[in-house]
């Protein structure tokens, strides 16, 4: 089984195991592990990023970890092309690796040729695109992309690599990417009124079948909104969805 960490003990990794990108000075042994990969198999640049979503599609937003140069990430990100790339839209088709010798960086194969950011890519992170869809144990998706190598990897390189980076990720990637939750943890009753709450029952239809007064069902309630920052108990519910709490 490989193990990236024995690789970045064994090379220098120089320049490229430079990381940037969203919290990744506090990460810098996942990054560097994650570069580590890559340069197993001959991809000397690397990015990790969330899964753009359509209220939050920017690069700047969803960037975790990337070993590109600062002009070739600043410029990418003022391009505001990420959510719509050839990268996003191939992923979103398929869960397996993709590799490419074209820029799936950019909107289209048509728009490479004119498009400044083109040339930066040639320049800090040359055509060769192995590009894994990813997610962690909370289902967050992400995208993880090598550079920099001009021949496809062979299909058991390819799984080995899928392989160690989903371990990376299970290991490493709640460093990069804190959970979301409530300030205040919510007790059992409270999550189990909202529970029921959820299913569309009323507060005396849950004081019923929790055994507790309908006026102790409302206090779990209240208890359990202003946890949640919430208004009402409809707002309550979808956070706590959110929150992965239900």
């Amino acid at each position: 089984m490989f193990r990236p960490t024995e690789v970045a003990r064994r090379h220098d990794l120089g320049a490229h195991a430079e990381m940037t990108g969203n919290d990744a000075g506090s990460s810098d042994s996942f990054a560097r592990e994650l570069v580590a990969l890559g340069r197993a198999y001959d991809f000397d640049h690397c990015l990790l990023a969330r899964f753009p979503k359509a209220d939050s599609p920017e690069f700047s937003a969803n960037l975790l970890a990337a070993s590109w140069a600062d002009e070739l990430r600043l410029a990418y990100e003022h391009a505001e092309i990420f959510a719509g790339s050839l990268l996003v839209q191939q992923l979103k088709q398929t869960a397996l690796p993709i590799f490419s010798v074209d820029n799936l960086f950019l909107s289209s194969a048509a728009s490479e040729a004119r498009n400044p950011v083109a040339a930066l890519f040639e320049q800090h992170a040359p055509s060769g695109h192995l590009a894994f869809s990813l997610h962690d144990r909370h289902q967050t998706q992400y995208i993880l992309v090598y550079s920099g190598r001009a021949t496809k990897p062979r299909r058991e390189d390819i799984a080995m690599m899928q392989l160690s980076a989903m371990e990376l990720i299970d290991r490493g990637v709640e460093s990069l990417v804190p959970r979301p939750g409530p300030r205040e943890k919510l007790s059992a009753r409270e999550i189990e009124c909202l529970r029921w709450s959820a299913a569309g029952k009323s507060s005396d239809e849950i004081a019923i079948i929790l055994d507790i007064s309908s006026h102790t069902v409302v206090s779990y309630l209240k208890s359990a909104m202003r946890k949640l920052e919430a208004v009402n108990r409809m707002q309550a519910v979808a956070r706590a969805c959110r929150y992965r709490l239900l």
